[in-house]
């Protein structure tokens, strides 16, 4: 575990630890997931696509994410948006926390 997640309130690190690429907590949810996520300065997380649609929002550092090629900079209280589907890469140049929705667009809505 990474010192960053340390930085998540006791509640939040009592959450089940997120199986991925990334340190984070997981908080299912009906037709979403919830993670509280942290990067080390220098992460990096190459080109893929999933099939939930992903918004989160930056609570520390930056992200620097690539969608069609273009490479957007996202700092504390942006939020951003990736679509299910679409190829996306990211970079963390700084250490970085987020809280990232991925929610199921097959799903019912609410």
């Amino acid at each position: 575990m990474s010192d960053q997640r340390n930085r998540f309130p006791d509640q939040i690190r009592s959450l089940e630890p997120f199986d991925g690429p990334f340190d984070a907590f997981r908080l299912a949810a009906e037709g979403a997931e919830v993670l509280f996520a942290t990067y080390p300065a220098g992460t990096t997380i190459e080109p893929h696509q999933h099939d939930t649609d992903n918004v989160g929002v930056i609570t520390q550092g930056e992200l620097l994410l690539t969608v069609d090629g273009t490479e957007t900079r996202f700092g504390p209280g942006d939020w951003y948006h990736v679509p299910p589907r679409t190829e996306h890469s990211a970079r963390f140049d700084v250490a970085t926390a987020e809280i990232e929705f991925w929610f199921d667009p097959t799903a019912p809505s609410r």
